[in-house]
């Protein structure tokens, strides 16, 4: 079994973790009804995607 030959020090660690952190979600407005939607996704409040009634 493999065993690190030296402690990773704290320095050494935070950086390697600088990158795994959250993000907010990309939020628009829906250009149907108003609502704040996710990007790409088919509006909850309306049900319309592009334009097109989907739901």
């Amino acid at each position: 079994m493999a065993v690190p030959f030296r402690r990773v020090s704290k320095t050494v660690k935070r950086k390697r973790r600088t990158h795994d952190k959250l993000s907010a979600p990309a939020v628009v407005v829906c250009p149907e009804c108003g609502e704040y939607k996710l990007s790409h996704k088919v509006c909850k409040h309306c049900g319309t995607y592009k334009g097109q009634k989907v739901l």
